[in-house]
């Protein structure tokens, strides 16, 4: 059923700017700046004075669905520029010792399992990631590059065929953003 005009805004917080040109959104803090693409069909992109307003003409469903997919996405940005993003990984090894280090832009991880050749993983621009001990921690503005840097970071370690309870060798997030992983 379609349904005549819809509007939903996103008040920025205090110390955050945003910017809209030709469909994407810039958001700038004091932590630095985070663009994403908001290019929809029927959605347009407004930013005033101190909010970013969504409006659609004629919407669906599914349009009103995305629209509630960018507001949660400028709240992210907004969070990302004034306070950043953090993921916590844990480092489990029982049965062989694993070496795990950071050298310029690749993350490598040595003796895992036993392996003679070292796992690497080449790091994405706009993810820090420090080693401390057996604690690895992922940290950023853009959530999407900070959460996709952890989840490869733990799939470097995954092995097919295993039960996960009784070999537990790896590498697991333990923390996302804040919130706490059983």
């Amino acid at each position: 059923m379609i349904q005549e005009n819809i509007s939903q805004s996103v008040t920025l917080p205090e110390g955050v700017s945003a910017a809209v040109s030709d469909g994407v959104l810039t958001v700038t803090g004091s932590k630095g700046s985070v663009s994403r693409n908001f290019l929809h069909p029927k959605i347009t992109v407004h930013s005033k004075d101190n909010e970013v307003e969504f409006l659609a003409k004629k919407f669906t469903r599914n349009e009103k669905k995305v629209m509630n997919t960018y507001v949660a996405h400028v709240k992210n940005m907004c969070k990302g520029v004034t306070e950043g993003h953090e993921y916590t990984l844990k480092i489990c090894s029982g049965h062989f010792p694993m070496n795990v280090s950071v050298k310029g832009s690749s993350f490598e991880v040595k003796n895992f399992i036993g392996e003679a050749v070292p796992r690497v993983l080449e790091l994405k621009e706009g993810a820090d990631v420090k080693v401390n001990g057996d604690t690895i921690t992922v940290t950023g503005i853009d959530k999407e590059r900070v959460a996709q840097t952890a989840a490869s970071i733990e799939k470097l370690t995954r092995r097919n065929g295993f039960d996960r309870r009784i070999f537990q060798d790896g590498i697991y997030i333990t923390n996302k953003d804040g919130k706490a992983i059983q």
